[in-house]
C-alpha cells in the first residue's frame, strides 16, 4: 500500500473551487520574498528583513519557536497532525483527523517520546477536534495562537506538520486569500463540513498536514491546514498551491468550548433547522433542496415552510443541493433574517426566515 492511502485522511476540495488555480499560481509566484529589491522593503512586514539572509533567519526562527508545539497523532490506519493548545496537554486538530477514535498515539514533531492521548470531543461540523495528553510531559510547549483580524494576502506563511508521516516537515507561501467558504467530500472518512472564513495559501498542503499549523512570522498560529484543492482534469491530482486552513479565530472558539464543557455549546453556525435532501429537475441536474422534516418551534417553521417545500434560493444565492444551502449559509449567524425561495406545488414563493442555529 502506497504512503498517501496508508496515512492520513486528508481532505480534498470539491471541484468546482478548482478554477481558481491559475490565479493562486500566479499570486504565489508574485511574492517569492528572496527576489525582493530594496525598493520594496518599505511595504514588508517589520519581521520580513529585505534580504534572502535576513528572511532565512526569520524562517529559522520561527519554526524554532512553534515546530515542538507541532504534533504528529496516530490513529488506528492514519497519521494527521495536531498543535499543543495548551499547558494542560489539550491538544487541537482536525475531526477527520481522529475519525471515530478515542485513543491516539501523540509524537512532538521534533522526535521525542511517544506519548498517550484520549478524545475530549470531535465537533465534525467544523472539522475540529480536541484530545488531551494522558500525562503531560515536562517542557509541554503550547503554541501561540494569532488573531484572525490581523491576517491579510500577502502574508508569509509556513505550514508545519506531518505530510505523509514525515514529522517536522514544513513549507512556505503566503496567504492567497481570506474569508473562503469550503465544502469538504465525505469520501474517504471526511466530515463534509462547510466551513466560512477559511483561509486559503500557496504553502504546499498534503495528506498528513491536516490539524497542523499554519504559522506566521511572528511565530503565532493562524489557521489550521485541513484540506487542498483538487483538479479534475488531472485525475483529482492535487491543485498545485491551493491549500485551505481553519481561521484561528474558530478554532479558539470550538477548542474553548470543548475544553470547558466536553462539547460545543454555542455553534455560532445559523441553520434553518430542517432535514432535506437534494432534488434534480427532468434533465436529472440538482435543482433545489426538498425539505424531508420540519422541526416545530424550527426556524423554517416559524417561517411557515413545510413538508415537500423545495427550497431554491437564499437571499438571491441559488440553492441546488444540500452543500449550496450549507454554503448560503455558512457566513450568516442566528438570529439574521434571510430571504428563502422555494416551490410550493410547482408555484414559486418566499419567506423571510429568522434563522436558528445548527
Amino acid at each position: 500500500m502506497d504512503a498517501s492511502h496508508s496515512r492520513s485522511r486528508a481532505r480534498r476540495l470539491l471541484p468546482h473551487l478548482t478554477a481558481g488555480v491559475c490565479a493562486a499560481v500566479l499570486v504565489s509566484g508574485c511574492s517569492d520574498p528572496a527576489s525582493g529589491s530594496p525598493e520594496a522593503e518599505p511595504s514588508k512586514p517589520a519581521s520580513a528583513s529585505g534580504t534572502a539572509g535576513d528572511l532565512q533567519n526569520d524562517y529559522q526562527t520561527v519554526i524554532k519557536n512553534v515546530l515542538p508545539s507541532v504534533v504528529q497523532i496516530d490513529a488506528t490506519g492514519s497519521l494527521g497532525s495536531g498543535v499543543v493548545y495548551d499547558s494542560k496537554g489539550h491538544i487541537v486538530t482536525n475531526a477527520h483527523v481522529v475519525g471515530n477514535e478515542k485513543a491516539f498515539k501523540v509524537t512532538v514533531a521534533t522526535g521525542e517520546k511517544v506519548q498517550r492521548a484520549s478524545l475530549v470531543s470531535t465537533y465534525p461540523d467544523q472539522d475540529l477536534a480536541v484530545i488531551k495528553l494522558d500525562s503531560v510531559p515536562d517542557g509541554l510547549k503550547p503554541a501561540k495562537f494569532g488573531d484572525s483580524e490581523k491576517v491579510e494576502v500577502g502574508q508569509i506563511v509556513l505550514a508545519m506538520g506531518s505530510p505523509l508521516g514525515l514529522s517536522s516537515s514544513v513549507t512556505q507561501g503566503i496567504v492567497s486569500a481570506v474569508g473562503r467558504t469550503v465544502s469538504e467530500s465525505r469520501a474517504g472518512g471526511g466530515t463534509g463540513a462547510t466551513i466560512a472564513n477559511m483561509v486559503q495559501t500557496s504553502a504546499a498542503i498534503n495528506p498528513g498536514n491536516s490539524g497542523g499549523a499554519l504559522v506566521n512570522l511572528d511565530s503565532e498560529v493562524i489557521g489550521i491546514p485541513t484540506l487542498a484543492a483538487v483538479d479534475p482534469e488531472l485525475g483529482d491530482s492535487a491543485a498545485p498551491g491551493i491549500g485551505f486552513a481553519i481561521p484561528v479565530s474558530m478554532v479558539r472558539t470550538v477548542a474553548d468550548q470543548i475544553i470547558k464543557s466536553g462539547r460545543v455549546t454555542d455553534s455560532g453556525r445559523a441553520a434553518l433547522n430542517i432535514t432535506g435532501r437534494t432534488v434534480v429537475d427532468e434533465n436529472y441536474q440538482p435543482a433545489g433542496v426538498a425539505l424531508v422534516s420540519v422541526p416545530k418551534g424550527g426556524a423554517a417553521e416559524k417561517a411557515g415552510l413545510r413538508v415537500g417545500d423545495i427550497v431554491t434560493g437564499i437571499d438571491g444565492t441559488p440553492v441546488t443541493t444540500i452543500t449550496s444551502l450549507s454554503e448560503a449559509l455558512a457566513s450568516d449567524k442566528p438570529g439574521q433574517k434571510v430571504t428563502v425561495t422555494y416551490l410550493r406545488d410547482g408555484a414559486e414563493k418566499t419567506a423571510e426566515v429568522e434563522l436558528g442555529e445548527i
